[in-house]
């Protein structure tokens, strides 16, 4: 019987890994290269190797209840969105309350991960690891990857000619740590995601001017949605994905752009994406129009080339005297520990993953990569779901298909992430849709026609308010007695932690006419639609 698991990595994948390997009766040893956990979240003031890295004044771009892992809650104190120490916090706390610490070997890392000889047979693992310069070999039933993907940067030098003799200085944003010695100078951000326009916003306020360049533009989304509220906790409900996914193309197309273009319109502010309908994923930043309005970020296209001081667009617009050049161009992900690379990239170099998580040509399934996904969904719920259907394969709970309808199902979902973000290879997927397929298959999707027979109220929170994690710990393996309630209490949390200055009268509790209204207006197109065809 699978018994001892290997898992790579203490961040909040590997965390939410050991959990379910312990529900299950499983065996887990955790291994972690520095000397706490977190991973992304474990600030440091330098830049380590192997290890992923954040600057100081990072904060969550998902709201606390739609971020939380499913069956532990954040305090009802903690703010919406959260500083990253904050975080770290609520990190610390899930570990301690589910006594996770002592199965997680710190200053180990794993360097090698290879079958043993009668994998074919077991499915077995020899994994070696190092601690203090010393070596180790064990056999593992099972390995979790959950080394995640912020740790390897993508800084593509030969994209940027010039750049080996410009006399400034130059480096990757994971080497970012704060704005105080750039006071002053003239910093060129080169990249339009969260970690450039971060970045650029917060050096606004001390370099003498900062220009952002962008290659494909981007729309920029605030954290502060429609009447103020959190933008997942509105945008991320089953009913809006019903409604976005059942729209004619040319409709859900035009009310994404409209949306998108609601605060601001980004072709005014230089943002504006190459191709506006694709749904890669938004900035999250609340100030970066406003700093660009007042002159402090100048917004300027791919860089062509760089001279010995200064910086040449494609454009053909030229900025002097550049004094530093921050390449906020992403990261790689890669897997060194992998003796064999193409049990995960198995085909064309690319990750090739069966439901986001599982090498599809193995003899055995015994491996599992958690967390190498993106979507408008927070990263913890996605791995701890993620771990869970993993476990329950490893286990052989239910029966995988043969590798050619795995692979089938991957082209498949290749075809739709060409068509809706552009890059048949991202690791985006649609949160909603993503995460309801992976709990069907292992018992735990909420039944929403039962529950609007049974339990009407908690129905309506659960279809039309946000599709927070708790609703996939309310029912199947794994179930969470307190799932209901905190689903039935979400907007009270939501809210008290902004109401510290209460108006006489006002009201308080879920926002459903004002959700129902915002909604309206995509079902009378709809209407309007069918009329018409």
């Amino acid at each position: 019987m699978l018994k001892k698991v290997a898992i790579i990595g203490a961040g909040v994948s590997g965390l939410a890994s050991l959990k379910c390997c312990l529900e299950e009766g499983l065996d887990p040893i955790c291994f972690e290269r520095s000397d706490d956990i977190g991973g992304l979240w474990n600030f440091t003031e330098q830049a380590e190797e192997g290890k992923a890295s954040i600057y100081h004044s990072v904060f969550t771009n998902s709201c606390k209840e739609m971020m939380c892992y499913p069956d532990f809650p954040f305090p009802d104190d903690y703010p919406n969105y959260m500083h990253n120490t904050k975080l770290q916090e609520y990190i610390k706390m899930f570990a301690k309350h589910f006594d996770l610490l002592k199965y997680i070997k710190f200053k180990t890392m794993v360097i090698k991960v290879t079958k043993c000889p009668d994998f074919s047979v077991t499915g077995q693992w020899d994994v070696i690891t190092e601690k203090d310069r010393k070596e180790e070999s064990s056999v593992f039933d099972a390995v979790m990857v959950c080394s995640g993907h912020h740790v390897y940067p993508n800084f593509p030098a030969e994209q940027f000619p010039g750049i080996k003799k410009f006399k400034g200085s130059y480096f990757h944003s994971r080497e970012y740590k704060g704005p105080e010695k750039f006071k002053g100078k003239k910093v060129l951000v080169v990249g339009l995601g969260n970690s450039g326009s971060d970045i650029a916003v917060e050096l606004s306020h001390t370099a003498s001017q900062v220009y952002l360049s962008s290659r494909s533009g981007s729309w920029v989304m605030s954290r502060v949605w429609d009447n103020g509220y959190p933008w997942d906790m509105l945008y991320v409900t089953r009913f809006e994905t019903f409604v976005r996914n059942s729209l004619p193309t040319s409709i859900s197309d035009w009310l994404y752009v409209k949306k998108m273009n609601q605060k601001f319109k980004h072709e005014n502010y230089g943002l504006m994406p190459l191709n506006g309908t694709l749904r890669k994923e938004p900035v999250f930043n609340d100030d970066l129009p406003s700093r660009i309005v007042c002159g402090m970020v100048l917004v300027k296209p791919n860089v062509k080339e760089f001279t010995e001081t200064s910086v040449i667009f494609q454009d053909g617009t030229k900025q002097e005297n550049i004094d530093c050049v921050i390449f906020a161009t992403g990261y790689s992900y890669a897997y060194p520990f992998m003796e064999d690379d193409s049990i995960i990239k198995c085909r064309d170099n690319e990750v090739t993953l069966y439901k986001g998580i599982l090498p599809p040509r193995l003899e055995k399934p015994t491996m599992a990569v958690i967390g190498l996904v993106q979507s408008l969904g927070a990263i913890i719920p996605t791995s701890e779901l993620q771990a869970r259907w993993a476990i329950k394969v490893f286990k052989g709970s239910f029966k995988l298909p043969p590798v050619s309808s795995m692979m089938d199902d991957i082209d498949e979902k290749m075809g739709k992430k060409l068509k809706w973000f552009g890059n048949s290879s991202t690791l985006q997927t649609d949160y909603i849709v993503y995460m309801d397929e992976l709990a069907s298959a292992i018992g735990v999707k909420p039944n929403i026609l039962k529950l609007f027979l049974t339990d009407p109220r908690l129905a309506l929170e659960v279809y039309f308010g946000p599709c927070s994690p708790y609703q996939f710990r309310l029912t199947g393996p794994g179930k969470w007695n307190g799932a209901r309630n905190a689903i039935l209490t979400q907007w009270d949390r939501t809210l008290k932690v902004t109401r510290t200055r209460v108006v006489h009268g006002s009201k308080t509790g879920f926002p459903l006419l004002n959700l129902l209204t915002i909604l309206f207006f995509p079902l009378l197109l709809i209407a309007v639609f069918l009329m018409f065809n």
